[in-house]
């Protein structure tokens, strides 16, 4: 697997051809489709959560424009964006994989028209997370969702400032901002080319500007032009909606980003490729160096992995990126077998203990390093 980035070489991992977990992880995940009678891609129960999803989201939106007060509104409208976020955490995320269709074009029809009230650039986020985050997990330079940052220190390699002392404690307010600064200011700095994801789009020169304008002015109409018009007949005016807009916002990215970022934070590893650009080790076993899988706990609560997409069995989504999250809870069943034998950790925390390791994790990147002259 290699991906060249802009400035950097390209990033190579020892090859995993050879790799007896490699086997055995193949042939036991096409043993259970053959035994069950699978696909791999989604199925009936699949599509009803996302139309129930979807209509949930259509029917908090319609509720939010026939309001006639305020806090009617920004309760079902900030009720809105979290349903919309819920589902595109249950269907673009895996369409990005092409997980949900057999048919991609099907899979990116999807990935947009769920992508439009959450606001990202869908083609640019797929390519950030699909071509660099999943490839290179944790490997500083690469991994574009570890970039240094004023705000939070995510590896040992990069830079040490004073305030990252207490990021341990302004961390969540970083989670709820990272959605609208995505929206509205990362995608931007994608779109004119400031970042290695633009040069990997299929939309390049005119095209790409269209599709993009296109899609953000599509989300701007939905969700802020037309409540304010609307709801201007009720009293309610445009900083109500705009405030609405970016609670709703911030709630979802909050919740999004607490439930997943702590599985490459929690008792992970990083790495720093040589000047030749190789690591030591083969994809498969990077991705059980860089992320863990969590469960719910008490198993009363386990409902709740079923709403999060699968996301939080992460390890799980890693190794088996285009399969579609219905099948994450066997895949770590086989994970946890097999990888003992292969001299590998499966590791499977509750979330009070990826909790913690995240905050710990967090706290050691915030002190100086070693040998600081302060």
């Amino acid at each position: 697997m290699t991906q060249p980035v802009p400035s950097l070489p390209p990033l190579r991992f020892q090859p995993a051809r050879d790799s007896a977990f490699r086997r055995e992880l193949r042939a036991r995940a096409d043993a259970y489709l053959a035994d069950e009678g699978k696909h791999r891609f989604g199925d009936a129960r699949l599509h009803a959560k996302t139309v129930f999803l979807a209509a949930l989201t259509v029917g908090l939106y319609a509720l939010a424009l026939r309001a006639e007060s305020t806090w009617p509104f920004v309760a079902s409208y900030v009720a809105c964006l979290v349903a919309a976020m819920t589902l595109a955490m249950n269907t673009l995320h895996d369409a990005a994989h092409s997980a949900i269709f057999r048919q991609r074009a099907w899979n990116r029809v999807l990935i947009r028209l769920v992508g439009l009230p959450v606001g990202v650039d869908t083609d640019f986020w797929t390519i950030r997370h699909v071509h660099f985050h999943h490839t290179y997990a944790n490997v500083e330079g690469y991994d574009l969702d570890t970039e240094p940052n004023p705000f939070l220190r995510q590896t040992p390699f990069q830079r040490w400032s004073p305030q990252y002392r207490y990021q341990y404690l302004y961390w969540p307010v970083v989670a709820a901002l990272s959605l609208p600064y995505l929206n509205w200011y990362g995608d931007w700095l994608d779109r004119f080319g400031k970042t290695p994801v633009a040069a990997h789009s299929r939309l390049q020169g005119w095209r790409g500007w269209l599709s993009f304008l296109g899609w953000k002015l599509g989300h701007v109409a939905l969700v802020l032009a037309l409540p304010m018009w609307v709801l201007q007949q009720h009293g309610i005016g445009w900083g109500v909606v705009l405030g609405a807009y970016f609670v709703g916002q911030m709630i979802a990215s909050c919740a999004l980003v607490a439930l997943i970022l702590g599985t490459h934070w929690a008792e992970v590893e990083f790495f720093q490729p040589g000047a030749d650009g190789t690591l030591p080790h083969d994809w498969y076993q990077h991705t059980f160096y860089t992320a863990c899988d969590w469960t719910p706990q008490p198993r009363r609560l386990r409902w709740l992995g079923y709403w999060l997409g699968g996301l939080n069995l992460h390890l799980t989504h890693h190794l088996f990126p285009t399969w579609n999250h219905r099948h994450y809870p066997a895949l770590a069943r086989i994970l946890a077998e097999l990888a003992p034998r292969h001299g590998l950790v499966y590791r499977e925390l509750g979330y009070g203990q990826l909790h913690a390791s995240q905050q710990q994790f967090l706290r050691a990147m915030g002190q100086p390093p070693a040998g600081r002259d302060l």
